[in-house]
């Protein structure tokens, strides 16, 4: 994913005309935190903070708690943020961090311990004008709150701008859960009627059936009536039902419903799990992991335009053949930045004192996207280039002018 996303950002440089010089400055890092986190029991887990870009803003971007954690990954991510935050259009930088650990190994006491000892290590780097981290892969609302917490004990002061993605009731903001996929159908909104095909009836693929999965079909099926799903995956089985799936009814408050519940109608045909990218539809949506198309499976795919919820779910190689085929990719950098926007929102009401309702809020995520969007397809309309090179172009403009 490192490779990747330098050679977006290499390309993309290239073609505007900046010097090698100044593209290999921009893909280094400002500053890694690289350190061992051991809790009471003895247990040791390595763990990262990258704070990559900061001229636009304090570092933005998630924890991630996985056992595939590495230094790597988490550099290629938090340039990916900077990228993310400037095609966004947000005073932001970027950064990301992580824990190598496998969360389900450990009790909810030691998740808390290794929560409250990761912030503490970092609060000398992180806060409200530095870095503002945020939940990602295994983290979430609770684990915030600790953070924020331990800061505040540490340093006997109201951290609550320092992190986003805590409870509401911790000083979170309203719409955060669905933000990542609400921004993504505002995005592929915008692209279709860039495309003159908002009004036709479109058939959709959706590869993840996470937060990001559910709210993206909740809210697509709420504001594109004329857009059908008829394909989900998780990481076990393919659903595929013609007549489209109607997830409203599934869904409840204390979670997102699981994929297995859909597949209960007699209707519903269940394929293998990496049966998705290769499905009969007009729109890919991957919301699920990195990787999931690649050289080996790109040929597969039967869409006319795929949407990149997760982030680095086409690898480059995969991209160029797509592109060659006339496949338009929405890059992660724009049709993700929901999430981010919210995060952005958040740290706003935190800073401000305030607390917005939902409507407020979403309407400020779709003011931000449809932004990002005007930007990147004006680029995109100058020719002779991709969708995700016409956002990394915008990006970079932002970053290096």
């Amino acid at each position: 994913m490192l490779d990747t996303a330098q050679a977006a950002i290499r390309d993309a440089a290239r073609t505007l005309g900046y010097d090698e010089k100044m593209i290999e400055a921009l893909l280094e890092a400002e500053a890694e935190h690289v350190f061992e986190i051991e809790l009471k029991n003895g247990k040791k887990f390595p763990a990262y903070r990258v704070q990559h870009n900061s001229k636009l803003g304090p570092y933005k971007g998630g924890i991630r708690f996985h056992p595939q954690v590495t230094l790597d990954e988490v550099r290629a991510l938090a340039t990916l943020m900077s990228l993310k935050t400037a095609a966004a259009g947000l005073p932001l930088g970027g950064g990301k961090g992580g824990v190598a650990v496998d969360p389900r190994q450990l009790s909810p006491e030691e998740i808390e311990e290794l929560s409250r000892r990761y912030a503490a290590h970092l609060g000398p780097v992180i806060g409200p004008a530095k870095d503002i981290p945020a939940p990602d892969v295994n983290t979430n609302s609770q684990i915030m709150d600790w953070m924020v917490d331990e800061l505040a004990r540490e340093y006997g002061e109201d951290a609550k701008a320092s992190l986003t993605g805590k409870s509401l009731s911790g000083g979170g903001s309203e719409g955060r859960t669905a933000a990542t996929g609400r921004g993504g159908v505002i995005a592929l909104a915008d692209l279709l009627r860039h495309l003159g095909k908002d009004k036709q009836p479109l058939t959709v693929a959706l590869q993840g059936f996470g937060n990001v999965g559910y709210f993206f079909a909740k809210v697509l099926a709420e504001d594109c009536p004329q857009l059908k799903i008829v394909a989900i995956a998780n990481s076990k089985l393919t659903a595929y039902l013609p007549d489209g799936f109607d997830v409203s009814q599934y869904s409840t408050e204390a979670e997102t419903p699981k994929l297995e519940q859909l597949v209960q109608f007699s209707k519903v045909e269940q394929r293998p799990a990496e049966a998705i990218t290769a499905t009969e539809a007009d729109i890919l949506v991957l919301a699920a992991l990195e990787d999931s198309v690649t050289v080996h499976n790109a040929s597969g795919v039967k869409a006319n335009i795929v949407i990149e919820l997760a982030n680095g779910p086409v690898t480059a190689e995969a991209h160029d053949q797509l592109a060659a085929r006339g496949v338009l990719v929405l890059p992660d950098i724009i049709a993700n930045a929901g999430g981010v926007i919210v995060s952005y929102l958040e740290w706003l009401q935190n800073l401000q004192g305030e607390h917005w309702d939902e409507a407020k809020v979403n309407a400020q995520l779709a003011s931000h996207m449809h932004q990002a969007m005007t930007a990147m397809l004006a680029q995109f309309d100058k020719g002779q280039t991709t969708l995700k090179d016409a956002s990394f172009q915008y990006a970079l403009t932002r970053l290096l002018q």
